[in-house]
């Protein structure tokens, strides 16, 4: 059995299609959605990923705006941004893209985003509503796991999910998501991590088996079902390597949490590294921004 590849860019493809859609029909209504991401210093990640993000958002014909602060900005002053930021009515989603600098208690600052405006799905607020099953804003990473499950034709109602991995960011949200008491989720879960005795014996119970871990290919054929469908969340650069187009460049080497050419003989349908759900997570923002501006939209008229 060689596994059928779930392709997270093809998925985000037709999701945002389906968002232009959704952004052209509140244009009409003299909506435009709006985005404003709050990056401070030059860390090269952060200017890469804020990049795709203003890229996504022009496809889809969302308005965005980058707001960039020195990296010695002061705690003070990038409070004072976000409150702005609450307050300006054009603006629909506030992202504060992270790792913020040590001097900044990211947590205090996150907390300040005004829920109906936290597209990344963080604040308190956002994560309760999720947990009891009336998600208001749903985390990016793990909805967009979700959504290939569902558009793949590998839905988790019924099935036995195990997620590797116990962070705020992947696996708490997930695990949440999916015992909910619905058709996108129904699931029985498990959550397994680095204080689970015996993990293997529970990853081979998987019908899906969803690995956040943020360890290289530490998901191994002999820890997967013969015919599961495996989600790989993870995204490590362990080098590089010669680019594909040219020979002669190197491109970082990038491997998700399972190995991928091992277990893809095994299960029967899996999503690559990178090209799986990387391109979703950032689809997802999308999503929250425009569901964000649609909720504005009915405020208005009322």
């Amino acid at each position: 059995m060689t596994a059928k590849i779930i392709s997270g860019t093809e998925v985000a493809k037709e999701i945002r299609a389906e968002l232009t859609e959704r952004v052209s029909k509140l244009k009409s209504r003299g909506v435009t959605p709006g985005l404003v991401m709050i990056r401070v210093g030059e860390d090269p990640g952060s200017i890469s990923y804020v990049s795709g993000k203003e890229k996504a958002a022009d496809e889809i014909g969302v308005w965005s705006e980058t707001i960039v602060l020195p990296g010695n900005a002061s705690e003070k002053e990038l409070i004072s941004r976000v409150k702005e930021m609450n307050k300006a009515e054009h603006v629909d989603g506030i992202l504060v893209q992270l790792p913020l600098p040590k001097h900044v208690d990211g947590n205090k600052v996150l907390n300040l985003i005004d829920p109906v405006k936290d597209v990344d799905g963080f604040h308190p607020v956002n994560v309760g509503k999720m947990l009891i099953g009336d998600p208001y804003f749903m985390p990016c990473t793990p909805h967009g796991a979700v959504e290939l499950m569902i558009r793949s034709g590998n839905a988790p109602d019924g099935k036995h999910v195990v997620i590797c991995g116990r962070s705020n960011i992947v696996g708490k949200p997930l695990m949440a998501m999916l015992v909910q008491k619905n058709k996108r989720a129904n699931a029985t879960v498990t959550v397994v991590h680095t204080g689970t005795k015996n993990m293997a014996e529970i990853t081979r119970q998987a019908d899906i088996l969803v690995a956040a871990m943020g360890s290289p290919e530490v998901i191994k054929a002999d820890m997967v079902k013969e015919g599961a469908v495996v989600i790989d969340v993870g995204v490590n650069r362990v080098g590089w390597k010669p680019s594909k187009a040219d020979p002669n460049k190197q491109v970082p080497d990038l491997r998700g949490d399972v190995e991928f050419e091992t277990v893809k003989e095994k299960a029967s349908a899996i999503t690559p590294v990178p090209g799986g759900v990387g391109p979703m997570t950032i689809t997802m923002l999308m999503a929250n921004t425009v569901v964000a501006a649609e909720r504005r939209a009915e405020r208005t008229r009322k």
